[in-house]
């Protein structure tokens, strides 16, 4: 007997405002399991931020995990970033979203059950390539809930230290 379709999570948000801590937390609490963001394993691996033409691979490698993931999660698959992270990061790096990149955003991102974004209120920190300087986070940050609201998709906003974060979480649960 197949198990239940796990309910996703999609926890979005700029550069180091606590996405991973907190879905690494939200699958140990819930006891299943997490799709880590794909780019931190892109930059690691190429040695390089990557360019416009690396943006659909991007996502749709994160995707495609989530999928894989998805078979192994219970009651809940919390993931780490969404296509529409890539899409946003792509319009300010790039000034534009691909075809291909704003299809597989548009067409996934009502998917998720639950929309969790984190609050940029803890303190920013550099991670090598991956992130360039608190200021980018908050543009980031603003391009973000514009485009939720854009899509008109609801989402629950959280903030606080990691244990308060959790506990917001798991009260909407």
């Amino acid at each position: 007997m197949r198990a239940a379709t796990p309910l996703r999570i999609a926890i979005l948000g700029a550069a180091s405002s606590g996405k991973s801590t907190l879905a690494a937390a939200l699958a140990e609490h819930y006891q299943t399991v997490w799709v880590p963001e794909y780019l931190r394993e892109f930059v690691d691996v190429q040695g390089r931020v990557p360019r416009s033409e690396d943006q659909f691979h991007i996502a749709s490698t994160q995707r495609a995990r989530e999928e894989l993931a998805a078979g192994r999660a219970h009651k809940y698959l919390f993931c780490d970033t969404t296509p529409l992270m890539t899409a946003i990061y792509s319009r300010h790096y790039f000034g534009a979203v691909d075809a291909p990149l704003a299809a597989l955003a548009a067409s996934h991102q009502r998917d998720y059950d639950l929309t969790l974004v984190t609050a940029a209120d803890i303190p920013w920190v550099a991670d090598g390539l991956m992130r360039e300087c608190a200021e980018v986070s908050v543009t980031i940050n603003r391009m973000l809930l514009d485009e939720l609201a854009a899509r008109a998709i609801p989402y629950l906003l959280v903030s606080g230290d990691p244990g308060e974060r959790l506990s917001q979480v798991e009260r909407h649960l």
